[in-house]
């Protein structure tokens, strides 16, 4: 019994941060993320705003907590060294996009919206960006890489990000109405074209 107690526990924490985030996330979408308090979101989630703050310390937490940056950078890390850093990065993205759920598409659409008419949530997904490029930096570079070499992962994880963010923005501004995926792979297809040494990357139009 104690062995599964530690298992149940997590899936109770797990329940209690799902519904606060998605209390959040529809309480942002109607009154705006400046219009809500984190006391707001405690009451619709039926939880104190001390079990709030424990589960995302910031209020933008409740917007971007839970990014797959360690799992984006590994799945770049898998591709096949040949197709070159900004391709490997590029098909990364795009795969992540490809495997996403419909919940976690919403999820993004909504992210995205938001993040879209709020100043502090653009800082938050800025600073956000750089964590992913640096995983993506740390992931692809070569033992004793030197400073050229941090140079052209940081610029090619910085362009590939860009791409996929406009996208992203686009996405939402058509309210969710176009495909994400090929939005994404049509980006993704602008700045990888004719990059490093491969010519094509699974999911990404050439």
């Amino acid at each position: 019994m104690n062995a599964r107690e530690p298992g149940l526990r997590e899936q109770r924490k797990a329940r209690v941060r799902r519904s606060i985030q998605d209390h959040a996330l529809a309480l942002f979408v109607e009154r705006g993320f400046d219009g809500t308090t984190v006391a707001d979101v405690a009451r619709a989630a039926e939880v104190s705003s001390v079990t709030v703050f424990r589960h995302f310390p910031t209020k933008e937490d409740l917007v971007f907590s839970g990014e797959f940056d360690p799992v984006l950078a590994q799945r770049a890390a898998a591709r096949p060294a040949a197709e070159g850093p900004m391709r490997r990065i590029a098909g990364a993205l795009v795969e992540s996009m490809q495997e996403a759920t419909e919940a976690q598409r919403r999820m993004l659409l909504t992210r995205t919206r938001l993040g879209n008419v709020t100043p502090a949530l653009r800082a938050r997904n800025l600073h956000n960006h750089y964590l992913i490029q640096r995983a993506f930096v740390s992931a692809l570079r070569s033992e004793g890489a030197g400073p050229e070499e941090e140079f052209r992962l940081t610029v090619a994880a910085g362009a590939c990000l860009a791409a996929a963010g406009a996208a992203l923005v686009h996405w939402a501004e058509e309210y969710g109405l176009s495909d994400p995926v090929e939005l994404v792979g049509r980006a993704l297809a602008i700045v990888t074209a004719g990059a490093d040494s491969a010519d094509s990357v699974d999911g990404v139009q050439a």
